[in-house]
């Protein structure tokens, strides 16, 4: 698989169950080929092996994903974490057995550059600004998504 990376999550560790005393770590990326098409890749492991991945690429990159693992998603639990994707599928990665390659997306295919600034979400889907000012009462307590862009930044 090859795509541009759209998003990233920290390094984040857990008790393994397994292994009473040891952690397991873990970090995921959403990676995009196409207008329309995207997908969540989750990462397991080792501390060395998650950091020196995590570290290894970062959001706008190109990657080549080999090997992974395809597993359904659950839905209701998987998209509390990571974004809402169009597949019912996600992929895992495993130090054993898979490899993520980087490389610039101007030598992969710059056509994958342009992906980076399209939104995941049904332009339809969204409420500017202006609705949520005008319509706040009716809106309480309603999850929104909201398409804005930052003009400033300041103390």
């Amino acid at each position: 698989v090859i795509g541009v990376v759209i998003g990233k999550t920290d390094v984040r560790s857990f008790p393994d169950r397994k292994n009473i005393g040891t952690e397991r770590y873990t970090f995921s990326f959403t990676i995009r080929d196409s207008p329309t098409y995207f997908i969540n890749v989750q990462s397991w492991g080792r501390e060395e092996y998650i950091r020196s991945l995590s570290e290894s690429f970062r959001v706008g990159d190109c990657v080549t994903i080999e090997n992974p693992l395809i597993q359904s998603k659950e839905a209701e639990r998987e998209e509390k974490f990571n974004p809402v994707t169009p597949s019912g599928y996600k992929l895992l990665l495993s130090e054993n057995h898979s490899v993520v390659k980087t490389s610039s997306c101007y030598d992969t295919d710059t056509r994958l550059l342009a992906l980076l600034h399209l939104p995941v979400k049904d332009p339809q889907d969204y409420y500017s600004l202006g609705d949520i000012v005008a319509n706040g009462q009716s809106l309480h307590g309603r999850v929104l998504n909201v398409l804005a862009a930052v003009m400033a930044v300041s103390e």
